[in-house]
């Protein structure tokens, strides 16, 4: 569809993409990675050190005196609740790279539970956001651990 010129105080109308500037611009193909390049660079450590920050929360709101009610107690704990959920949301974030991204079928073919360690690694990372759980937090470590084994193992 093509407008006819706008005059001053109105607007053209333009089909998206009718440009010959815009179809030349347009990418033949579309990608999508954690970086959209894609980069191919891929790593579990920063799910690791995620997991282990949650822990880490855990461990520090457990040791919190249970009848400290002074504001900077309160404020160490809320801080920590934070940190613990932040934490908990970048661990799903780079494993849900690892799972869409980097993960081609023949690493399912070789590690046939992958999908079900990956879904229960994500659903780790949400119960851990809802709760203060030390033991939901060693298993979150487990669960990176053993999916950063078979990254791994796949680069070898």
């Amino acid at each position: 569809m093509r407008a006819r010129p706008a005059r001053a105080g109105q607007l053209s109308v333009r089909t998206k993409g009718s440009s010959v500037f815009g179809r030349l611009l347009k990418p033949p193909v579309v990608v999508y990675a954690h970086c959209d390049i894609p980069c191919g660079i891929y790593d579990p450590t920063p799910a690791k050190i995620a997991a282990d920050t949650v822990a880490k929360m855990v461990e520090k709101i457990n040791q919190l005196p249970a009848n400290a009610s002074d504001a900077t107690a309160r404020g160490n704990f809320v801080r920590m609740i934070a940190v613990k959920e932040e934490h908990a949301q970048i661990c799903k974030k780079e494993l849900e790279i690892l799972w869409s991204d980097y993960f081609k079928p023949e690493h399912l073919e070789k590690y046939p539970k992958l999908h079900d360690t990956f879904w229960k690694a994500a659903k780790l990372c949400s119960k851990n956001k809802q709760n203060v759980d030390a033991a939901a937090a060693a298993e979150l470590q487990g669960a990176v651990k053993e999916i950063s084994d078979m990254f791994w193992a796949t680069k070898k």
